[in-house]
């Protein structure tokens, strides 16, 4: 498995809504479903750098469309040393989405994980469980394992220590259910990162997948796919 995921070309979406003035503050839709669905949200990853956008994630929600969810997919902006304006974008997303479909499933890959827990953690009417794929989800570990050539640092304009508020360990987990989903080959974002933050949260549950990597998670055509979509499925019934 590899990032061939990121290539694949994929479906448009049926509709796109802006849900702010600027290009990035948009949101994907895929809205057909089965009755009583809730709206699956997903969050890209990408190390919240500018060239890493919402695009590679459309054939894991047209996947999912096609077993009967629907699905909204989130852009926010992403500018290096701005995370305000990056979490403030996500809420902003939920927020619509919740507006439309009542309280959402939030799915969020690397990054993207980070954003869903951080986000299901301050405003958790938003989101009825959270299924984060290879996040992010330790800041201060992320930080000091120099991930992603500094991508901690620069997302946030300066070390982890600064910004404990944005950092999912060094908080309270969000209130209703969390799976987190990672492959225990990642070398991206190694599992040791879950594993810190499932350590200190011990209401989340972590399902660590032998041989998968970090994209194998967001791949219909990958050996993780069968397990993502089931602890998608169970967080949505």
């Amino acid at each position: 498995m590899n990032g061939s995921v990121l290539s694949r070309p994929a479906p448009e979406p049926p509709r796109t809504v802006a849900v702010g003035d600027d290009p990035d503050q948009v949101m994907e839709l895929w809205p057909d479903g089965a009755p009583g669905r809730p709206l699956v949200v997903l969050v890209h990853g990408g190390f919240w750098r500018p060239r890493f956008d919402r695009v590679h994630l459309r054939p894991m929600a047209a996947a999912l469309n096609a077993l009967g969810l629907p699905v909204a997919s989130l852009e926010y902006r992403r500018v290096p040393g701005d995370p305000d304006a990056t979490v403030a974008d996500v809420l902003a997303g939920l927020r619509a989405a919740r507006a439309v479909a009542g309280p959402v499933v939030a799915v969020g890959h690397s990054a993207g994980g980070h954003l869903v827990l951080h986000a299901a953690a301050v405003e958790p009417s938003l989101v009825r469980a959270t299924v984060p794929l290879a996040p992010v989800a330790d800041l201060a570990l992320a930080d000091a394992e120099n991930l992603g050539d500094g991508a901690v640092r620069a997302y946030l304009g300066g070390p982890a220590a600064g910004r404990t508020d944005l950092d999912p360990a060094a908080g309270p987990p969000p209130p209703g259910p969390v799976t987190i989903v990672h492959g225990d080959t990642d070398d991206r974002v190694p599992p040791a990162v879950s594993r810190s933050y499932a350590g200190r949260h011990p209401s989340v549950r972590l399902v660590e997948l032998p041989g998968c990597d970090h994209f194998a998670v967001v791949d219909p055509l990958s050996a993780a796919w069968e397990t993502v979509t089931r602890e998608i499925l169970a967080a949505a019934t």
